[in-house]
């Protein structure tokens, strides 16, 4: 049997919800069991670190511009340097 964390009674309110006490994360799978027990699986609905497609495509087009010669003057950040 797994260990209990956390126990404690909870009631619905008026519209039907259930508020978790002291929720770790924002979004959970909800399963109903045949013995009508509830499962509550945390989610995360991004994946972390994952760089999206938009962002792969400028970075493409980018590489191309830079290896056809389009690009901008470069910078002067010696202000910066310590």
């Amino acid at each position: 049997m797994e260990e209990i964390i956390r126990e404690y009674d909870a009631k619905l309110d008026s519209k039907k919800r259930l508020t978790l006490r002291d929720a770790a994360y924002d979004y959970y799978h909800v399963s109903v069991l045949p013995d009508q027990r509830i499962l509550l699986e945390p989610r995360i609905l991004t994946v972390p670190f994952e760089v999206s497609g938009k962002t792969l495509e400028m970075m493409d087009r980018s590489i191309d511009h830079m290896k056809q010669g389009i690009v901008s003057q470069s910078l002067d950040l010696s202000e910066f340097e310590e």
